[in-house]
């Protein structure tokens, strides 16, 4: 690393240390002080080395932060305003208790969960990502490998650097596929017919970033990486040019305009409905109002997402907003839920309150940019791991035994 590349660094780091993103990230004041006092050896004598080494997901946020460059862990991190909804998500958590079971046969756990008719090992879910090369060379494909080794639900996004035909290859069998609205109806349906062909069973249609979102620390981050002469065009580039080389998925479609349309109604999912053959999932609802009107409109299932703590500066935990939203749904269709999880006690506590899986982003990518595909093994596997034993500790010996009477 240049000198000029360690200064900037140790600058941006000064910024971490006084930011309310290390809450979010299980970071204290003191490590990264420490960061600033140590050389760069000395750094990484403390990061884990390989990923069967990490005890817990927060291991792999070290080591990713260390590999890669200041505006692409920037891209990872940030939220929207001062990251209160990020800090909100992980405290929602705490607002809710356990209630431990004591002599139960736990020897035998089983965390299966179905969706749609497909059976998955666990209900943790690869949540939608964008431009996963900019975390490793491999992006996409490493994490499809990841979940075809540990039969985990993979969802692909529009802003993918990888097609889906060829995540689809790598996985063994088809992804979902999450769809933005970018320049309108006709650019939506060519992407959806595109997921369709490639054999996708479910489309994820994403609706909490239509107003678009203030990611200060993102901007923050694509300064210092200038400043220290890189330069980041993989994490949603606005030139459209760079934007079609850059994600595969663009293929075809006019790229005059490529943000998130705002007009968009309940009209839009009608005609999604209408157009294609796949199950429609709402990813982005956290109101009842918003659930109904999904069932209303004949959608399949939603995702309970703050993108997290990306989309909106609520303030409010997607933890907070399941309860209403799987009152609301009544057992009509799955909710599914996402934003701040890190531990197994979260995945439990989501499934107590009567979600069907949860899907993981941050952890992952973490995983990924630290060490490839065998990153998100591990996080897989650990989480996994935190979930049977608490699981264990409650009681529970399958997920359908996780209930209201679990939690407080």
């Amino acid at each position: 690393m240049s000198v000029a590349s360690q200064e900037t660094r140790r600058r941006f780091l000064k910024f971490l240390a006084g930011s309310p993103l290390l809450a979010c990230a299980g970071i204290s004041a003191l490590s990264i002080q420490q960061l600033l006092a140590q050389g760069q050896q000395d750094v990484l004598s403390w990061l884990v080395t390989s990923a069967d080494e990490a005890v817990n997901v927060f291991d792999f946020e070290s080591v990713a932060r260390e590999k890669l460059t200041i505006a692409h862990f920037g891209y990872i991190a940030t939220g929207t305003d001062d990251d209160e909804t990020i800090r909100a998500n992980r405290d929602g958590f705490k607002r809710y208790q356990l209630r431990a079971r004591r002599l139960v046969d736990v020897r035998t756990i089983n965390t299966k969960v179905e969706l749609f008719g497909r059976q998955w090992d666990t209900p943790i879910i690869l949540a939608p990502a964008g431009s996963q090369k900019a975390f490793h060379d491999e992006g996409e494909i490493a994490v499809a490998r990841a979940a075809k080794s540990r039969n985990a639900l993979q969802v692909l996004s529009t802003f993918a650097t990888t097609s889906v035909e060829d995540v689809n290859e790598a996985r063994g069998e088809p992804v979902w596929y999450q769809l933005y609205s970018i320049g309108g109806w006709k650019n939506a349906l060519v992407m959806a017919k595109r997921a369709e062909a490639a054999g996708c069973p479910v489309l994820v249609f994403t609706v909490d970033l239509l107003g678009g979102s203030n990611r200060e620390a993102l901007r923050r981050a694509r300064i210092m990486d200038q400043l220290s002469g890189t330069v980041c065009s993989d994490c949603h580039p606005s030139d459209p040019v760079l934007a079609r080389k850059s994600k595969p998925m663009f293929d075809w479609l006019d790229m005059a305009d490529v943000t998130p349309n705002s007009g968009l109604t309940w009209d839009f999912v009608d005609r999604l409905k209408d157009a294609t053959s796949m199950k429609l999932v709402i990813k982005g609802i956290v109101t009842r109002e918003d659930a109904e009107l999904c069932v209303e409109h004949g959608v399949d299932g939603i995702v309970v997402s703050n993108h997290g703590g990306r989309a909106e500066a609520s303030g409010r935990s997607t933890i907070e907003c399941l309860p209403e939203i799987v009152a609301a749904v009544d057992g009509r269709i799955p909710v599914l839920i996402d934003s701040g999880f890190r531990r197994g006690t979260d995945i439990f506590k989501a499934m107590a309150l009567g979600a069907d899986a949860i899907c993981i982003g941050r952890p992952y990518l973490w995983g990924l940019g630290a060490f490839g595909q065998t990153g998100v093994e591990r996080v897989l596997d650990i989480l996994r791991r935190e979930l049977t034993i608490v699981m264990r500790q409650m009681g529970t010996t399958r997920i359908g035994d996780i209930t209201r009477a679990s939690i407080v």
